[in-house]
């Protein structure tokens, strides 16, 4: 008899968990770490193109020192930045920490976009194969971080609202779910459309 008391009472605990929402949580917060995962996964995808890219740059522009050093130099800050706050997603709940990430991230597509204006005043270099196929790889790239970043943005919207609903507020309370940073867009219509990676026309 006592066992059966038991049973049911751990069947009614686990109806009033999944029906306050705790399941809902789980899942959500899961969702929310494999889409940090996935925006890591190609931010690093396009870490590891620079190199290269500068390289085959200074190739055919060696003169452009000030924009590759911009480039090498904000590779470098990313590094950092990922190196002080680490990868976890334990950072996801830190706004000031994603703050910083993003900024560091911003920097690095900038210097990206002035390394790429300046590319197209070299012919040569627009015809080098190893480079068109950096462009390819880079525009690729840039495609993948904004699909990553609009789907992360998403997720972490649905667990927020979860987090601040009733009744699965008061399980969030209860389990010390609290709602998690995400990315701040200045101008939303330039992360919805990447950024344009085209070496193949003319000037």
């Amino acid at each position: 008899m006592r066992k059966l008391l038991i049973y049911i009472a751990i069947l009614l605990t686990v109806n009033s968990l999944s029906g306050c929402g705790y399941n809902t949580l789980q899942t959500q917060d899961e969702a929310v770490k494999a889409g940090w995962s996935e925006v890591l996964n190609q931010y690093q995808r396009r870490a590891d193109l620079v190199p290269n890219l500068v390289n085959t740059v200074k190739g055919y522009a060696a003169h452009e020192a000030r924009v590759l050093t911009e480039v090498t130099a904000a590779r470098a800050r990313v590094g950092q930045v990922v190196g002080k706050l680490g990868t976890s997603p334990e950072l996801i709940n830190d706004p000031a920490a994603l703050e910083k990430f993003q900024a560091a991230q911003g920097e690095l597509s900038g210097a990206l976009s002035r390394l790429l204006v300046v590319s197209e005043n070299y012919p040569q270099l627009k015809a080098d194969a190893g480079f068109r196929d950096l462009q390819a790889q880079l525009e690729g790239t840039e495609n993948r971080i904004t699909v990553a970043r609009n789907r992360y943005i998403k997720t972490v919207q649905e667990y927020n609202v979860t987090v601040r609903s009733f009744p699965s507020n008061l399980t969030a309370m209860m389990f010390g779910h609290q709602t998690k940073a995400n990315f701040t867009v200045e101008n939303e219509k330039a992360l919805a459309k990447p950024p344009t990676v085209d070496f193949g026309g003319g000037k």
